[in-house]
């Protein structure tokens, strides 16, 4: 998964807001000085000074709180400062909690998939594609990247050792049982025994000298010297021929009736029989262990991987084309079919209340050890650049509020 990058606020404007609120302070500083003494020589200069006392106060007070956040007051320890630094385990800690209450609990996250319609919004992508849309680009950019970053031979092979383990595990005999005893109930087998019939009447025709030749052999002189032989072999073809005909043309044949019986009983051992089971399983092996198999897989495998980077590398072809109809279609089905739409997002939330539920735990865990694995450094100054900003906003607002004040009370001390 390729990180995404943190937008934090640019340093300066804190920087920059800071320097605001340290003049404003040294400001009211200043004026305070100033006009220390001035009050005799006319009543409103009190005012002034009371604005300026109190603003001080406030500035000073304000600027010690937010300091205290992130490191001691002019690097004295005094206690209950440098709070985030000292705290940051337990912060991660509440973090990946407030994640795990807020957002990761099944419940939540079924409750608020419940107002998301997945399909709805798939199906109005796929319905008319953003062809010369960033996300699509980008998507084909990533994509053709992942695929040509992929080393084929060792891709391909890794990709049929897991098919291959996994058809190893797997008993196919008695599903293949079942899918033969289900196709004779149903006489779907049939005409595969009609096209195996022609079959054979195609090979005996094709090969009749063949046949002549190999009952010229195997007869004795007596008949080879009195032409016999070639009266037998005509006999076996002339019966051959007969017994074919008889099997295509009559459905109740004997001998199809035969076949339909070792048929059933193959199929009845391909579901009970521990013998032609491991038969089965051997034949499937040999057949996976098979170098020709392998070099098929692999042949195949590079076919696929070119064929989507050529598609990837045109998106707006590949949606021109068939893939495009198709896919089109498929949004018009999210869009308007309401039970395949309610399908979709059913299978969708599920399979995400299914990932919070298996790893929700993991996540929360996740997060609470990368705020743990910080430095006190490093969140300090992260935090701080996501919220200095408006932290010498509560400065500079402390300075106004306080100077505010100040005016208020000794307003209210002269009216009195």
């Amino acid at each position: 998964m390729i990180p995404l990058p943190v937008r934090y606020p640019p340093p300066d404007s804190g920087r920059r807001m800071r320097v605001v609120a340290t003049a404003m302070l040294a400001a009211m500083a200043a004026v305070f000085i100033a006009v220390s003494g001035l009050e005799r020589a006319h009543p409103a200069w009190g005012f002034v000074k009371a604005f300026a006392e109190a603003a001080m106060v406030g500035g000073i007070a304000d600027w010690f709180a937010v300091t205290a956040l992130f490191r001691h007051p002019l690097g004295l320890p005094i206690p209950h400062t440098a709070i985030i630094p000292r705290n940051k385990d337990r912060i991660g800690d509440t973090l990946a909690l407030f994640l795990r209450d807020n957002f990761l609990t099944p419940s939540v996250v079924a409750r608020r998939m419940q107002r998301v319609d997945v399909a709805g919004a798939a199906g109005r992508f796929l319905a008319e594609p953003p062809q010369q849309g960033r996300l699509w680009r980008g998507a084909a950019r990533m994509l053709e990247n992942m695929l040509e970053a992929l080393d084929p031979e060792r891709f391909g092979t890794m990709v049929k050792g897991v098919l291959a383990d996994r058809l190893r595990s797997f008993d196919a005999a008695p599903l293949i049982g079942e899918a033969l005893d289900a196709a004779i109930a149903e006489d779907r087998h049939v005409p595969l025994l009609d096209e195996l019939v022609i079959a054979i009447a195609r090979l005996v025709n094709n090969n009749e000298d063949l046949i002549r030749q190999m009952v010229h052999d195997r007869s004795g002189s007596i008949l080879r010297w009195t032409g016999l032989d070639s009266t037998v072999a005509d006999k076996i073809i002339d019966g051959i021929d007969r017994l074919l005909t008889e099997l295509a043309a009559d459905p109740a044949h004997p001998l199809r009736k035969k076949i339909e019986e070792q048929l059933r009983d193959l199929a009845e051992k391909l579901r009970s029989d521990p013998e032609m089971r491991q038969r089965v399983m051997d034949l499937k092996s040999g057949l996976l262990d098979n170098p020709a198999v392998e070099q098929w897989w692999l042949g195949v495998w590079e076919r696929m991987r070119t064929g989507l980077i050529r598609r990837v590398r045109d998106p707006e072809g590949a949606l021109a084309g068939e893939v495009g109809t198709m896919l089109r279609e498929l949004g018009e089905a999210l869009e308007h079919n309401n039970r395949f739409r309610q399908g979709i997002n059913r299978f969708a939330r599920r399979a995400i209340v299914g990932v919070a539920a298996d790893y929700g735990d993991g996540i929360v865990r996740l997060v609470s050890d990368t705020v743990k694995r910080w430095d006190a450094g490093t969140i300090t100054a992260r935090l701080e650049s996501a919220v200095g900003k408006d932290l010498q906003y509560i400065r500079i607002n402390g300075t106004v509020v306080g100077g505010l004040v100040g005016l208020l009370i000794h307003t209210i001390e002269v009216a009195f």
